[in-house]
């Protein structure tokens, strides 16, 4: 890959593991930017998995190294999640890479709207609406697949289903969220691997500026609006996409 184009891609990695700290939805910056960046479909969405998986493993190991969840407590969440990514991410090999190219685009363009517009959750439903059977064994392996198959906003799906239907606190939900995500993370990277769909230099260069804008990030925490950067993520978003619409003549 050009050397302009690592820049770019580390860039955008930087900013948006500086963004992801503070109000989460860094997967609507780094895949468009990957697939403007002219890597295939596929390839886009395992080298997005091998960046992103540092983010969510760090968060895991520090959640349990403070004991702020035990293993007993997620461990079968996890591995629920880990299934429905692992499905999730083969079934999205055997979609046609000219159709992925479409598809990818209007997904985001909805989870960007759904990021921007849905309210964040703050306070605790003490009356669970769903059993932790179904919960575990419906729900979680469902946003595990939509990981497998896209990714943008699952930490966030993840931690607005703990305070809806479990009743969890906020931060207790997000903490859980944290790992299940590192789990869907690994399943789909662990397919993506297998199936050679991974640019290397591209996603270790993601890795560097994810680690670099999650440092920034942890040094604003509270000092910055979380909506005026979900603004600019949903904003950053769509002008890539416009982007890589205009460079592919989709209105011409």
């Amino acid at each position: 890959m050009a050397y302009d184009m690592l820049g770019f891609l580390f860039i955008a990695a930087g900013i948006a593991g500086f963004i992801d700290t503070l109000a989460g939805g860094g997967g609507l910056i780094t895949i468009p930017a990957l697939i403007l960046s002219g890597i295939p479909p596929h390839a886009a969405l395992g080298t997005n998995k091998l960046q992103s998986s540092i983010g969510s493993g760090t968060a895991t190991f520090i959640m349990f190294k403070k004991r702020k969840v035990s293993w007993a407590e997620v461990k079968f969440l996890m591995l629920a999640a880990f299934v429905g990514s692992l499905a999730g991410t083969v079934a999205v090999q055997f979609i046609d890479a000219k159709v992925l190219g479409f598809v990818i685009p209007g997904v985001l363009v909805v989870i960007a709207a759904y990021f921007l517009l849905a309210p964040t959750p703050s306070e605790v439903n003490n009356q669970p609406r769903m059993s932790p059977q179904l919960y575990q064994r419906l729900l979680v392996p469902a946003i595990g697949w939509y990981d497998g198959m896209f990714g943008p906003g699952t930490g966030s799906f993840f931690a607005l289903a703990g305070v809806s239907l479990r009743g969890h606190g906020m931060i207790d939900a997000t903490i859980i969220a944290k790992t299940l995500n590192f789990a869907t993370n690994i399943a789909s990277l662990a397919v993506f691997l297998i199936a050679g769909k991974v640019v290397w230099l591209a996603g270790l260069t993601m890795m560097a500026g994810q680690l670099i804008g999650a440092v920034g990030g942890s040094y604003c925490l509270l000092r910055i609006n979380p909506r005026y950067l979900r603004l600019l993520v949903v904003l950053m978003c769509l002008g890539m996409l416009a982007r890589y619409a205009v460079a592919n003549g989709w209105f011409s």
